[in-house]
């Protein structure tokens, strides 16, 4: 049996493990719930490998391969299948999910086995994987929307896992809101499409949409306003500004949903949808200047609020925030290929970093203050290398993934029409500050004396479930670059050639790549040196200030107070959001909608009406008096009424005839 035949098979897996958990764990022993859990993604894992190995025996001719399983949703000329699509897109992504994501489920088995509701843990988790594949094996806009809201749905119900704890679950209400208000715009976006094409199936959408001509810059064309909307629901998926302000919050759930969720593959949904749909964004300059300034801004600003957090994961979370901004940024600048090179290697350090912290927190009994840490590196030391790879990794040192990602990135935003060598500096920018706070990280938590209360603290490092995974991380983290090695060090960027069909498009698309690509050759050096030295930079303030001089930063602190202060409380954006929308709503809700319309207009109007019916009903009770005297005279006024109507049209010449 092809697996690329049947397809459907591996977003199967992981939802009967979810079904199976679900409906029967609560009663099994965890070791069967890891055995449902980690074994239905394990073989969804191998279902894929077989897949994207069937995958490369397939003629050019045959890409994208599209298998209709039946029709869904049918409305006149309207058809929504249930149909599942590969290309080279979708192979990169279903790479990344179901292997990350595996490694994920088999770290969660040490990291959550003292937890309640361990069963209900994995039964989400399962759900989510399930969820995520829809999203990128789908063929078309309404299949994948299904996708998209299922894995907000399970972002919600992870993220509020700890339901009995209060910030929790207002962390996941928060985050389910959030999405909804990009989502609006994203199926405005879909009933654009469908309106001007006549269809969501992305190939014949596709095919309809290349030969249009393209939108001037600052021309509102139908694909421009189709692309923007498309546009604001990546930025609550993908938490871009202004929407940014669900993810931090959302570390309140699980270490490994951090790691799964918020960082290698949820949060980048949104770049896929841009990459995906990139035939449409081309057509549209406007829009891809939009999408390369909210995501080179959303870096910068993510990372400056990143330089003074103490809750080692609110770090990495306002580092996943920056990161998506790059990978934003590459796909506005016309870099598709660098956008998702750059998705698949923060997927490896990401998600190894997120792992570390939950391993540090782990051996520090749930201490997540960076502040209360120190000296760990000696005690927890396999943890440590890890971490400090990954480290290495995210601040663009040479040889690790993302040395390579990021120099693509910032060599097309270098390169751009528009704006190229503003959006590089502000890039460049980002990249000293993502190497300073990540080495702060580094050295507040594993470098000089111990913080914390030595008697009461046993520090020990992780069990092999949890370790194991983060080696394998680690060593992706160190090699996943090398399939996109720029020429100078005399290799072939694997990933572009491999990702070309998608975002090529045409001969003289291909044509204008390769001059593209000659010209960047001459750039590639000189920039490289830039960003080594820009990340060396970085590294050597954060070990000024936290390993030769400790009581500097307090200092600094203490004289930018100011700045400190506004960045310590996240620029105050969760306090104006709570001030210009959350509390004239609830004042709405609670004064218009509730005190005025529900309970004086709706309410009153029915109580006023049954108050009617009672008063008229006890008027007639009276009449029922017992009376026979009383009786005959009603009988007779109402004999008089009905006599009075009945001949009025006759005396009513008469009566006029009086009166004059």
């Amino acid at each position: 049996m092809l697996i690329l035949d049947n397809l459907w098979i591996i977003p199967l897996l992981p939802l009967l493990g979810s079904a199976t958990n679900g409906l029967f764990g609560k009663k099994w022993p965890n070791k069967i719930v890891n055995s449902v859990a980690v074994g239905s993604t394990g073989v969804a894992f191998l279902c894929a490998l077989e897949a994207v190995r069937e995958f490369f025996q397939l003629s050019p001719e045959q890409i994208p391969l599209v298998k209709q399983y039946f029709s869904w949703i049918v409305a006149g000329g309207f058809r929504a299948g249930f149909d599942l699509q590969v290309d080279q897109l979708t192979v990169v992504m279903l790479l990344v999910v179901t292997g990350v994501g595996w490694l994920i489920h088999i770290y969660s088995t040490g990291y959550m086995a003292h937890e309640s509701g361990y069963y209900r843990f994995f039964s989400y988790l399962n759900l989510f994987m399930f969820f995520m594949l829809i999203l990128i094996l789908s063929a078309n806009y309404v299949l994948l929307f299904v996708g998209w809201e299922g894995v907000g749905l399970c972002s919600y119900l992870l993220i509020g896992f700890y339901f009995l704890k209060k910030s929790a679950s207002d962390a996941g209400k928060k985050a389910f809101i959030v999405n909804r208000i990009g989502d609006f715009g994203f199926m405005l976006g879909m009933f654009l499409l469908f309106r001007t094409f006549g269809t969501l199936d992305f190939v014949p959408l596709f095919a309809k949409a290349g030969p249009m001509p393209a939108d001037l810059m600052g021309q509102y064309g139908t694909l421009t306003i189709a692309c923007l909307l498309l546009f604001m629901g990546a930025t609550g998926k993908s938490a871009q500004l202004p929407l940014y302000v669900w993810l931090p919050d959302a570390m309140e759930g699980p270490t490994p949903v951090s790691a799964l969720i918020h960082a290698a593959t949820m949060v980048t949904a949104g770049v896929y949808v841009v990459a995906r749909s990139n035939v449409l964004f081309t057509h549209s300059p406007t829009a891809m200047l939009v999408v390369a300034i909210i995501g080179c801004a959303t870096a910068l600003f993510a990372a400056t609020i990143g330089l003074v957090q103490t809750d080692i994961k609110r770090v990495l979370a306002y580092s996943t925030v920056s990161q998506l901004g790059y990978m934003f940024l590459a796909c506005g600048v016309g870099a598709f290929s660098a956008g998702v090179f750059h998705l698949m290697t923060h997927a490896f350090f990401k998600a190894l970093l997120f792992l570390a912290a939950g391993s540090v927190i782990h051996a520090v009994g749930g201490e997540q203050d960076m502040r209360h840490m120190g000296g760990l590196g000696k005690l927890i030391n396999k943890t440590y290398i890890t971490m400090l790879i990954a480290t290495i990794a995210i601040a663009g040192f040479p040889p690790l993934a993302a040395f390579f990602s990021k120099d693509s990135i910032l060599l097309g935003a270098f390169q751009s029409e528009y704006g190229g060598h503003v959006l590089y500096a502000f890039g460049l920018a980002t990249a000293l500050l993502t190497s300073f706070y990540m080495f702060r990280l580094i050295f507040l938590t594993f470098s000089g004396k111990p913080r914390f209360d030595e008697h009461h603290v046993h520090v020990h490092e992780s069990p092999n479930s949890m370790v194991v995974p983060l080696m394998i991380l680690a060593l992706l983290s160190i090699v996943g670059g090398w399939l996109a090695a720029p020429a100078f060090w005399g290799g072939t960027d694997y990933f572009t050639k491999f990702l070309d069909p998608v975002f090529s498009h045409g001969a003289e698309a291909a044509g204008a790549a390769e001059a593209a690509e000659a010209a960047a050759h001459a750039l590639e050096v000189p920039l490289a040196i830039v960003a080594v030295i820009t990340a060396l930079l970085g590294l050597g303030i954060a070990y000024w200030l936290y390993i030769k001089n400790t009581k500097k930063p307090e200092e600094l602190a203490k004289s930018l107070k100011g700045i400190y202060t506004a960045l310590l409380n996240k620029y105050y954006v969760d306090e104006l959001y709570a001030a210009t929308v959350v509390k004239p709503l609830m004042w709405i809700s609670r004064e218009v909608l509730w005190q005025r319309v529900d309970v004086q207009v709706i309410d009153g109007t029915v109580n006023g009406v049954a108050a009617g019916a009672v008063g008229v009903g006890d008027n007639v009770r009276h009449a029922q008096s017992g009376n026979t005297r009383s009786y005959a005279v009603w009988v007779v006024i109402g004999a008089i009424v009905v006599i009075a109507i009945v001949f009025w049209p006759y005396l009513k010449p008469v009566a006029v005839g009086m009166v004059r």
